[in-house]
This record gives C-alpha cells, structure tokens and sequence, in this order.
C-alpha cells in the first residue's frame, strides 16, 4: 500500500473549562493562544507546539458534539487530525476499504480548511479528522 505521507495536524481536545484549559498551554508550555473560533457548537482556542496545534474545545451547549462528549466521558482528546494530501482521494480509500465515515464530504472546518471525520466506531475508537 502507498504511503500517504499523512502528519498529525491538530489535537481536539474537550475541555469544560477554557480559561482553565487554555492557563496550562499559556503561563506553562509558553504557547500563545492563536484566535477563538466557534463551529459545530463549541469555542475553539488554538495553540501552537511545534509541528502540531491543540484545539481546546469547548462546549456551547450540553447537545453539542462536544457537549455530549464531555458527559459521556468527561475532559480529554475529542479528535485526532490528520493532514493529507488529496482529501477527496483519501475519502474514496476510505469507502473501498469499508470504514464508516461521519462525512461523505468535505466540509468547511475550522480555518476554512476543508475537512472530513470518520466514524469513532470505524477506528478503534478515536474519532479521526482529515484534513488537506
């Protein structure tokens, strides 16, 4: 099989709390908060470490995705999100392959990047973005 040469884009990660969240990114790891965003009903603060950002994901209301998450499991990674090269491309390997997808196409994510997630129950659990 071809190698992709996909990389870790970001990390979501489900927070009920921003400030609190965002402080340990801020004041300990020295990373400065990159905008607030909102989509698919939670606040979205980025940070920047290295060749990866961290998405702080709160939730604007409890029927949200993130909502929903955070009292089924509580505060943790909500997604993995990975960078590839053809989107489209990447979607049909998905299709022919049989994993279940959340979207059947790409959708506007966070940034205006065009993105894509697969189905949790599909991927060993993890709730995997793709993004160009």
């Amino acid at each position: 099989m071809k190698l992709l040469n996909a990389t870790v884009a970001h990390i979501g990660i489900a927070v009920p709390d921003l400030a609190e969240a965002s402080a340990f990114y801020r004041d300990i790891l020295g990373a400065e908060p990159r905008g607030l965003g909102q989509l698919d009903g939670a606040t979205i603060v980025s940070f920047q470490l290295g060749e990866v950002e961290v998405e702080l994901l709160h939730p604007e209301s409890d029927d949200s995705p993130v909502g929903r998450f955070l009292a089924r499991r509580g505060p943790g990674i909500h997604h993995i999100c990975y960078r590839v090269p053809n989107l489209i491309e990447t979607l049909a390997r998905c299709r022919a392959q049989g994993y279940r997808l959340v979207d059947e196409a790409p959708r506007v994510g966070q940034g205006g990047n065009r993105v894509a997630f697969m189905h949790p129950k599909s991927t060993g659990g993890i709730l995997i973005e793709l993004t160009e």
